[in-house]
């Protein structure tokens, strides 16, 4: 199996580099993989003490980023080497505060394995939720090198489980510690005979609980906003659009405004987003040819870094993504601020979006129509307003520990 799949991991490099001539994503990859050992080889040194934290792209990065920094609050003299795979979290964060040297995973073949494993030689390794490269922690474990899995969300469908998946199951017991999300995937373990296991949680609520002990103002929306309420509008895409820009453009009150944060800043689309707008809207990349910021209903916010904050001012959130199939984004972020939140319709395979459904502090939504229903109530009962925005702060407050858990674990080992 490890043979076969190797080949695979192989002839999928190759389609990689052919596919990357015409996309240009995957070329970003493709070229920073290539500077990966060259990095390495500059920025760690064969006496230095390390930590490797590996994470699939930024949702992982931001769920991973708690333990990371708690990490290196109590071991600061070792240094942070911070992979990724995907070129949309490398890109974002290539400067991240918290690491030393940020660089692309290399592809999962044996000779990348003990190369990088070679140049890094980590003191301990931290995957997160689904990053499983089984020539990575083979090689790990043959060198007895301690590696742990963070905020891990199993299912019994996946090839760990199943009669096929022998060798990706050897990849889990290369693990020390796993710590799983939920009693489920821990249970899953178990069957399969793994029981170094922990129910830590998942660490996003303490990510985003950290974002109440910054200052979260933004001069900008602060004029913006005035006295006024706010629906602010997280990471939306086209099928977002559909359910919400007529209720914007039909409003009847001047006393609501409107932040909208897209997914995709491209100038097309932002363009393509304000022909829509029949209300008067400005954007982020206007600001400066901008006067009285406080006329204006709809904000654009057509750059990255300012959306957590954002909520912050905000009454009331809708979070994209589950209008069509692109996946729904971080309900958590808002919702830490105490605010009823709307989601569309497909927000199946996220549990925290299901409980707070059945809570009743989040709304789904399919039409146009359930969507105005739904924020008019919300926009003109106070009261209804408040006690959903309790509901979802509650369900923060009660779901936060997990990095508490795993420090534990990691001052007991003696990293």
């Amino acid at each position: 199996m490890k043979l076969f799949y190797s080949i695979g991991i192989y002839i999928a490099s190759w389609v990689i580099k052919c596919a990357a001539l015409f996309n240009s994503k995957l070329n970003q990859g493709v070229k920073g993989r290539k500077q990966t050992f060259s990095k390495l080889k500059q920025a760690i040194s064969p006496t230095d003490q390390t930590f490797w934290f590996h994470c699939a792209s930024l949702g992982e990065y931001e769920q991973g980023l708690p333990v990371f920094e708690a990490l290196k609050q109590q071991y600061p003299h070792y240094k942070v080497v911070l992979s990724f795979f995907s070129p949309s979290g490398y890109e974002v964060r290539k400067d991240a505060k918290i690491a030393d040297i940020v660089v692309y995973m290399p592809l999962d073949t044996p000779s990348n394995a003990k190369t990088f494993l070679d140049l890094v030689h980590p003191n301990y390794t931290v995957f997160v939720k689904y990053e499983i490269w089984p020539n990575f922690l083979h090689e790990l474990k043959k060198r007895k090198l301690k590696a742990v899995l963070i905020s891990a969300v199993f299912r019994d469908n996946q090839a760990f489980f199943k009669w096929y998946g022998v060798y990706m199951k050897s990849a889990l017991l290369a693990f020390n510690h796993i710590f799983t999300q939920d009693e489920n995937s821990k249970a899953l373990l178990r069957n399969i005979g793994y029981t170094n296991t922990s129910v830590s949680g998942d660490t996003r609520f303490d990510r985003v609980s950290n974002q109440l002990d910054i200052d979260n103002r933004i001069d900008f929306i602060d004029t913006f906003k005035a006295q006024n309420r706010c629906v602010t509008f997280g990471s939306v895409w086209p099928e977002d659009d559909k359910l919400y820009l007529d209720f914007i453009n039909q409003s009847i009150t001047s006393d609501v405004k409107y932040i909208i944060a897209p997914h995709n800043i491209k100038p097309s689309y932002i363009a393509s987003l304000k022909a829509q707008l029949k209300v008067k809207t400005i954007s982020y990349s206007e600001l400066e040819s901008a006067d009285h910021l406080e006329q204006y209903q709809v904000f654009i916010l057509d750059t990255i870094g300012y959306l957590s904050k954002a909520y912050s001012y905000a009454d009331i959130a809708y979070v994209g993504g589950g209008a069509g199939a692109t996946g729904l984004h971080n309900i958590l972020e808002p919702a830490v601020f105490g605010m009823p939140i709307i989601i569309g319709k497909n927000y199946e395979k996220f549990p925290e979006a299901k409980a707070l459904i059945t809570l009743g502090g989040v709304t789904s939504v399919a039409t146009p129509e359930a969507f105005t229903n739904t924020l008019e109530n919300l926009i003109n009962n106070d009261t209804v307003r408040q006690n959903q925005g309790d509901i979802t702060q509650t369900y923060i407050r009660s779901h936060r520990g997990a990095v508490h858990k795993i420090m534990a674990y990691f001052k007991a080992s003696k990293a």
